[in-house]
């Protein structure tokens, strides 16, 4: 039993971190991550997330200013506001299925027994 549970963490582990390294390769780059030197200083997992939540923000704001702006007749792009709504809906599931398998993760941990 406890060595299923074992692999069990072992495989969520390697999945979150696949996650974490899919999300750090979309986020934009922060001041933080770089010395003056240019060598790169760890990223903590909280930084991480906050820039992919401000990615995903920034993506929906982007797709609803293009939607009024189709709405209101200033543009024809259709196309492109279309296009820019499905990648924040996409944008924002991704980032429910990490939230989801961390939080998933926290609860495995939570019930591990001393």
């Amino acid at each position: 039993m406890g060595y299923e549970l074992g692999n069990k963490i072992s495989t969520d582990m390697a999945s979150i971190k696949a996650d974490a390294l899919s999300l750090i390769a979309i986020a934009p780059a922060s001041s933080a991550a770089t010395a003056n030197d240019g060598a790169h200083q760890p990223v903590s997992f909280a930084q991480s997330m906050k820039d992919a939540v401000h990615s995903v923000d920034d993506k929906q704001r982007v797709a609803s200013e293009k939607m009024s702006e189709v709405d209101s007749g200033r543009t024809d792009d259709l196309v492109g506001a279309m296009l820019a709504s499905q990648e924040a809906s996409l944008s924002f599931s991704m980032l429910m299925q990490v939230r989801n398998k961390v939080m998933g993760a926290v609860d495995d941990l939570i019930k591990l027994p001393l």
